[in-house]
């Protein structure tokens, strides 16, 4: 069974969204000041949180960020 584009979509939609609520939960309201204090690329954050599509590497990097594995963070998605 193929999976869609809507179903695609939608999966990166989560990601983006949890991404985003790891943020708030460590007490940033904005994502600029946290890229800024973490040392990412804003505007690359920015996308990150939009769901735009970023690598794996990106992805590494902000889990680590909040100390969180791969394992946790895709639990129930």
């Amino acid at each position: 069974m193929e999976i869609s584009d809507e179903q695609i979509s939608f999966k990166i939609e989560q990601i983006a969204q949890k991404i985003k609520q790891l943020r708030k939960d460590s007490g940033y309201t904005s994502y600029e000041t946290f890229a800024y204090d973490k040392n990412l690329n804003r505007v690359q954050y920015w996308r990150i949180e939009k769901g735009h599509n970023i690598t794996l590497k990106t992805l590494i990097k902000v889990l680590d960020i909040h100390k969180m594995s791969m394992e946790d963070f895709f639990k129930g998605l």
